[in-house]
């Protein structure tokens, strides 16, 4: 196919609010030594893409940036020195874009946490743009069977939190509660549990939410605006506490309840990192209970093919609502006030 010259891209310049997102005809990137160009089809907005536009993490982001990090694609061009993609190929693009590959962490799978890693959408562009370079080893093949709108926020909502499953080590028939279970990582969150045959408490807000979430499989729905005591119905529900907990809310409020809810012994997963929230547990009680905390950022390689291949069995399906590429301003102000169930997935041609 024939690939432009230049390109529109969501763009900004200085961190703030959806207003400093504008669209801009800007350079088709080349793709360098073991990279590949990809003509980005579809892509989801993340909460982490809302976070690179405020600037409100400690982690400095490119500037200017095209955020994105949930792209779904074709591989439209080779750079130097790649073998395992094809020109053709249906590729996602990921958070993690890069990593060094030979570090104590890449070699033991724990890509995530390589000092070198580079992410899409916040350290280099991303996919909120017609083409996007992508490292060739780190783009995850998506199966014909899965549609690429389909596939997109499987990228980084359904790699982060099947991993963070993983993570949460809760054993067939146990118990695994979801703060934030009704957004785009939660509600995947449930249909992973789900398949690894873990029974869910979710808490979010709302009839819609909590009619999404029962139809996904979530056993118990919580309403945080309508229980009065959260840790008490948490550990009524599961008779004694949850064997282990995804926190997807980006309420600091979650992580101070989640350790009353524990059943001694589990594990609490942090996955979503609200500005400035801090880990409130009372000691004696993490002592006591031998409770055990682990942060989980995102999938390595061989997790990002194993959550595209559930999707690809039927076990896990996003549910999402198509936007055009240039509602997306509108995506973060509905993201900001709490009121997208599942996910936005943005059509690049509109």
């Amino acid at each position: 196919m024939s690939i432009p010259a230049t390109q529109t891209a969501a763009v900004f310049h200085e961190h703030g609010g959806p207003e400093n997102v504008k669209f801009e005809e800007i350079a088709v990137p080349e793709p360098g030594q073991g990279e590949v160009l990809v003509n980005i089809k579809y892509t989801g907005v993340c909460h982490t893409d809302l976070h690179a536009l405020q600037g409100d993490w400690p982690l400095p982001a490119k500037l200017p940036l095209v955020g994105g990090h949930e792209g779904a694609g074709i591989v439209v061009k080779l750079g130097p020195g790649v073998t395992q993609l094809k020109l053709g190929d249906r590729v996602g693009v990921k958070w993690l874009n890069s990593s060094c590959g030979n570090c104590e962490y890449c070699m033991a799978s724990q890509e995530s946490i390589c000092p070198n890693a580079k992410f899409s959408g916040y350290l280099v562009d991303g996919s909120f743009q017609h083409y996007c370079v992508a490292n060739a080893a780190h783009a995850t093949k998506i199966p014909e069977s899965v549609s690429l709108e389909v596939a997109a926020p499987i990228m980084c909502a359904g790699i982060t939190v099947y991993r963070a499953l993983k993570e949460a080590g809760v054993h067939p028939g146990e118990w695994v509660c979801i703060p934030g279970a009704g957004g785009g990582l939660g509600h995947l969150a449930v249909q992973y549990a789900r398949a690894m045959s873990m029974r869910v408490v979710a808490i979010d807000t709302g009839v819609e939410k909590e009619e999404l979430l029962k139809s996904l499989g979530a056993e118990v729905f919580l309403d945080f605006k309508k229980v009065p005591d959260m840790v008490e119905a948490v550990k009524e529900a599961t008779n004694g506490g949850a064997h282990g907990t995804l926190v997807l809310s980006t309420s600091p409020k979650s992580y101070e309840q989640a350790a009353g809810w524990a059943r001694p012994g589990s594990t609490m997963v942090t996955v979503s990192m609200p500005a400035g929230a801090k880990l409130g547990a009372d000691i004696f009680w993490l002592t006591v209970k031998m409770l055990k905390v682990c942060g989980s950022h995102v999938g390595n390689r061989l997790d990002s093919c194993e959550a595209v291949e559930y999707v690809a069995r039927g076990q896990v399906k996003p549910v999402y609502k198509v936007w055009p590429f240039s509602t997306l301003p509108d995506v973060y102000h509905a993201m900001h006030e709490n009121k997208i169930a599942g996910r936005i997935v943005l059509d690049l041609s509109k």
